[in-house]
């Protein structure tokens, strides 16, 4: 059984641990640096960018999480978890990851009564068809660098990419039953 962290400073990420053991996965709430050695792979969660990031700055988590991503360890950043992930950032940037070749647009969707939900563009990756996607003051991402695949589109926008062993959907996976994007990050854990 892998064993996945969930980023626990803020945002929805009970909901992430409820759909990683849903998957096969045994989920730990990560909140120190010491604790990242141990996992599989991790889940950055949605939630406001903002305050994620000033929580990582207080727990001292950007380095030790660079670093864990870099050697190779799996992770899936949802929403602003994606906006984390991101090398760039637009509309309010924060400091962010950097590892993935992407600029992430802070909600490029709108506000809250905005949120909206839909399936993904046909076709998408393998195993990916019919997804339905939840949009709570989404980002979108752009200027996609070269080793970035996409792998789902929503009315033509990337909604879940990947680059090497790092994935970022601007939607919120946790809030439905199906657990097929939590999978792609056990499947990625080996």
């Amino acid at each position: 059984m892998k064993r996945v962290g969930v980023l626990a400073i803020q945002g929805d990420y009970e909901a992430h641990a409820k759909a990683l053991a849903r998957a096969g996965a045994e989920p730990e709430l990560v909140l120190w640096p010491q604790q990242l050695a141990a996992l599989d792979a991790l889940v950055l969660p949605g939630g406001e960018s903002t305050t994620i990031a000033k929580g990582l700055a207080r727990l001292a988590l950007y380095e030790p999480l660079r670093a864990r991503i870099r050697e190779g360890m799996p992770v899936l950043g949802t929403c602003a978890g994606a906006i984390l992930l991101a090398a760039r950032v637009e509309n309010r940037p924060v400091e962010t990851l950097g590892v993935l070749d992407a600029t992430a647009v802070r909600n490029a969707y709108g506000t809250q009564v905005d949120s909206f939900a839909a399936p993904v563009d046909a076709p998408a990756a393998e195993g990916l068809a019919g997804l339905r996607c939840v949009f709570i003051r989404a980002p979108q991402l752009k200027e996609l660098g070269p080793g970035v695949e996409v792998l789902a589109r929503v009315d033509g926008a990337p909604v879940l990419v990947r680059q090497s062993n790092v994935f970022a959907a601007t939607f919120h996976p946790e809030i439905t039953p199906d657990d097929r994007v939590h999978r792609l990050l056990l499947e990625a854990a080996g």
